[in-house]
């Protein structure tokens, strides 16, 4: 009898936790994939056949005349949200039912990771969005300007003089955006390029390289978090939290100590702790990039967060991470462009040249920043290959979407139920870009940016949660190709893969092969 009732229960905990979730959108009559107990619909994923990004794009164009489409990440709900109006009301309009992030990270395990702006949540999300939002303005960038300029010329001239070279853009890009973050957040000067075993970098290497299991972590987390705490699973070595900790607390203490002021994050952060930070009054910059995402009211709001020491050094490894990865990932694919697009870099090139020699050499911050195709290029390779190619949101109170179309109904999405916008699938959809596969920049030209229609082009994503370093990123990119491009034809060789095949077993987007190209000395 015993034994009966033990497997009565046993069975009915299989059904509600395992097999009945799968059938949650078929239950509440919504367009959905069919989907399996517990995979959900990331079989794919778990066979390394294909990313993750990829299985809401292949949804996305399978459902065309639909707004929304319901899938399961395993055991969790989501509604993949196509329509544009539906996307800039849940990103905008409705951000209060829709303001957190997925939770991915275990506070108990990560409490950096947890404590960091990307997975913060509610209150002491606006709070701190609201702290960080003037390190990234327009007049911090100005300040900045120099030292990245500084690593992009270091980056240029270590490939002087070798003739032609063959490189693997990832490997060598890294190494520069790594130099980027340690002289404009950390104070420190590395040149990764000519000393790859530095333990700055090394150590960036490490908190960075998210592959598969790591993935499978946080979807982990996500199914359940108990069991993680139980399984002591964590994301974060704990040697990469002491190396990073340690630099940046004792960078603080030295700077207090010896009064050193030096125009970057640990300085911006340091201000922000006393209070000293306020938000420039001023808008977009003439020229700043077609990509630049505004800051929201919440960014600019009066409420902030007491930044502990444990809150500086979360914050610093966010920047750290985006900007040792996004940055030099997005670098890598508008370097593949260039490539394979002779045309398109030959274009940039004389633009290049033409300022270089107006200016001798010596370019200011404005004029970088007033580079009509050298812009129009960066845009178009982010629309492309967007840093963030996909963006969630979990839904924080009951929400209905009422209906728009002939044969809809009201939806109810529940707490709980989480929110995907395919950005790489509106960049990509020919109701919106012409010819979407096709690098062409003029899209973006003066004649052209204005007839994109708004809400169909978010690189750095969308409303009040958009990407507070836009700025930072679009002028590393610039400055960055600048130099290189001054000096450099960026070409293919055998090993370019044309076209690219995405490699499921990474977190960002990346060639199955890696990024393999030329560098050919220009006769200028």
């Amino acid at each position: 009898m015993l034994t009966l009732l033990l497997g009565i229960i046993l069975g009915a905990l299989i059904y509600y936790k395992l097999i009945k979730p799968a059938k949650y959108w078929e239950e509440r009559d919504i367009t959905h994939v069919p989907s399996w107990p517990i995979i959900g619909n990331m079989g794919a994923m778990l066979r390394t056949k294909k990313h993750f990004l990829e299985i809401a794009w292949d949804i996305y164009k399978k459902f065309p005349n639909d707004r929304y489409v319901g899938y399961m990440q395993f055991t969790t709900p989501v509604l993949l949200v196509k329509d544009v109006d539906l996307i800039k009301q849940i990103g905008v309009k409705e951000f209060e039912h829709f303001h957190d992030h997925m939770n991915f990270i275990s506070p108990e395990r990560d409490p950096l990771l947890s404590e960091n702006l990307l997975n913060l949540t509610g209150n002491k999300w606006k709070q701190m969005r609201a702290t960080l939002s003037p390190v990234f303005t327009s007049s911090k960038m100005r300040n900045m300007y120099h030292l990245i300029g500084e690593c992009a010329k270091n980056f240029a001239k270590h490939f002087e003089g070798k003739g032609q070279v063959e490189v693997e853009m990832k490997d060598i890009l890294t190494k520069f955006t790594n130099d980027v973050i340690a002289t404009t957040a950390f104070g420190i000067e590395v040149n990764s390029i000519e000393n790859p075993k530095h333990e700055f970098y090394t150590m960036g290497q490490k908190l960075t390289q998210l592959g598969l299991l790591q993935i499978m972590k946080m979807f982990l987390y996500q199914m359940s978090s108990k069991l993680c705490n139980i399984l002591k699973i964590q994301v974060l070595a704990d040697d990469v939290v002491v190396f990073f900790r340690s630099i940046i607390l004792d960078n603080i203490d030295k700077r207090s100590k010896e009064g050193i002021i030096r125009p970057d994050l640990i300085h911006l952060l340091m201000e922000a702790r006393k209070g000293r930070l306020t938000h420039d009054t001023t808008h977009n910059e003439k020229g700043e990039g077609f990509a630049t995402v505004e800051e929201s009211h919440i960014g600019r709001a009066s409420s902030k967060i007491e930044l502990t020491d444990d809150r500086v050094v979360a914050q610093a490894l966010i920047f750290f991470f985006a900007g040792f990865d996004t940055v030099s990932t997005a670098s890598c694919f508008m370097a593949h462009e260039l490539a394979v697009n002779p045309d398109v870099q030959k274009k940039l090139q004389e633009e290049i040249d033409a300022v270089n020699e107006e200016h001798s050499g010596e370019i200011p911050y404005e004029v970088i920043q007033s580079m009509k195709y050298l812009d129009q290029v960066v845009s178009e390779s982010l629309r492309l290959w967007p840093p963030a190619a996909q963006i969630e949101r979990a839904c924080t109170q009951e929400y209905t979407i009422q209906p728009k179309n002939p044969n809809e109904k009201a939806v109810l999405v529940q707490k709980g139920v989480d929110i995907v916008i395919s950005i790489i699938s509106l960049h990509r959809d020919p109701q919106y870009f012409s010819d979407p596969d096709r690098f062409d920049p003029e899209r973006f030209s003066d004649e052209n940016k204005g007839k994109i229609l708004p809400g169909t082009y978010l690189p750095f994503g969308i409303g009040p949660r958009n990407c507070i370093g836009s700025r930072f990123a679009l002028l590393e990119m610039k400055i960055l190709f600048f130099n290189l491009l001054a000096k450099f034809d960026l070409v293919p060789v055998d090993k370019t893969e044309i076209p690219i095949k995405i490699s499921p077993k990474h977190v960002a987007l990346r060639p199955k092969n890696g990024f393999h190209l030329g560098f050919k000395p220009r006769e200028v």
